[in-house]
């Protein structure tokens, strides 16, 4: 399974925030769209991630004060990307050995969606489970 078939199921739609956004609106933005992560574009490029634990991060370290200044000081600059011809497997690996839970897919420095942990291991269970299926219908039939 590739991301690519992936993102034909799910969609493309990524929830972006410009660089110059509070950390406080983020938080907002977060919560109203029900996500973990937001992508920072900066003229369609992106610059960034921001996760509910870059927040959480800033918080901690800055106190209410936070709220207010822009994400860029709080935000993921050293972005991982996914590639949509990149498997599942391949992905997983990298997620969990860079302990990121997030992956915007870009094609040419162009984003054209995201992929988060839980996306990927739902279509896993998903192949695993086709699997079993498919073995036993073969041992049904044997």
């Amino acid at each position: 399974m590739l991301v690519s078939q992936i993102l034909k199921a799910k969609g493309d739609l990524v929830f972006t925030v410009g660089p110059a956004e509070t950390v406080g609106a983020a938080c907002a933005l977060l919560h109203s769209r029900r996500v973990g992560a937001m992508v920072v574009l900066d003229n369609d490029r992106v610059v960034g991630i921001v996760s509910e634990r870059d927040l959480v991060r800033a918080l901690a370290e800055e106190g209410a004060g936070a709220l207010s200044k822009p994400v860029t000081g709080f935000m993921t600059h050293d972005v991982i990307f996914a590639d949509p011809t990149e498997s599942i497997d391949f992905l997983l690996t990298r997620m969990t050995d860079r302990r990121v839970r997030h992956l915007p897919v870009c094609v040419d420095e162009r984003l054209v969606g995201i992929v988060s942990i839980g996306d990927l291991v739902k279509w896993k269970i998903s192949e695993v489970e086709a699997e079993a299926d498919t073995l036993k219908a073969y041992i049904a039939t044997g």
